[in-house]
């Protein structure tokens, strides 16, 4: 995990984001890439364009201010990095950049963006790019990697793929814990999860969690209190259709819910 992608957007969210990239590139030793997307925004009526040309204009003004701002801090920060710019939805311009990126970091919400739909992008970006993403809260100011990790464990292809990108950042963890909301049964067999992490030298517990009446997303959202959890690593859980594919109940009430950064992959 060497390579990190930043979305760069002068939005309420944006100093999150960064921060949480910069910590995360710092502890990977890894590389920087912030991609500055102008989004192109559909209006209805506006058939010669105007009114989005309008809106652009107005968006590449703002980002060359941003980037001036942010070059400063960047200078000053211990890492290596780049600046990317393109234009177009937010899906697809950031799925298009990340064809060798190894970990995305977004927002769960982007209310400022021109009324994006957030979990619905990222769902799209995690299926089309097939990159992890950290989906961070807004009044995150850090990712701390060498704190108290969590792994939502089902036993899940999507489960399996989430694992599997997390180890880098898995590995700098002081305690890892797989965290079983559901009978051993159906869960998937932990102790393979388990096996597999130790032979990156990572030794997680195991916690078989019962519901007792909550629904799986709250019971998570207590284990990330109790056990003080520095980020949460999960899959996609539920449906058919690309939206509930990925973002089925339970991880879509953690993109809404949860206080930590979500490590989320397909």
């Amino acid at each position: 995990m060497k390579n990190v992608l930043l979305l760069v957007h002068d939005d309420a969210g944006q100093e999150a984001r960064l921060q949480a990239a910069l910590d995360i590139t710092r502890a990977v030793n890894g590389h920087l890439t912030c991609l500055d997307v102008a989004i192109l925004v559909q209006i209805p009526g506006d058939y010669d364009g105007a009114c989005g040309a309008v809106l652009l204009d107005d968006e590449r003004t703002r980002a060359s201010a941003n980037r001036l701002k942010l070059d400063a801090r960047l200078h000053a920060e211990a890492i290596r990095w780049n600046w990317v710019e393109a234009v177009g939805t937010l899906a697809s311009c950031v799925r298009d950049a990340a064809s060798l990126a190894d970990l995305i970091v977004l927002n769960r919400q982007l209310d400022s963006f021109h009324s994006v739909d957030l979990q619905a992008a990222i769902g799209e970006i995690i299926v089309k790019s097939g990159t992890a993403v950290v989906a961070v809260p807004e009044q995150a100011r850090a990712f701390a990697a060498s704190g108290n990790a969590l792994v939502a464990w089902n036993g899940s292809a999507a489960a399996t793929a989430a694992l599997r990108a997390a180890v880098p950042l898995l590995a700098l963890a002081e305690t890892v814990t797989l965290v079983i909301v559901e009978n051993r049964s159906q869960a998937g067999e932990p102790g393979e999860a388990a096996a597999y992490l130790s032979r990156h030298d990572i030794h997680p517990l195991i916690a078989n969690v019962a519901p007792g009446g909550r629904s799986t997303a709250d019971a998570l959202l207590n284990e990330i209190a109790e056990r003080d959890a520095a980020y949460l690593v999960m899959g996609g859980f539920g449906h058919s259709r690309l939206r509930e594919a990925i973002f089925g109940g339970v991880t879509r009430q953690m993109l809404e819910k949860c206080p930590v950064p979500l490590v989320l992959a397909h």
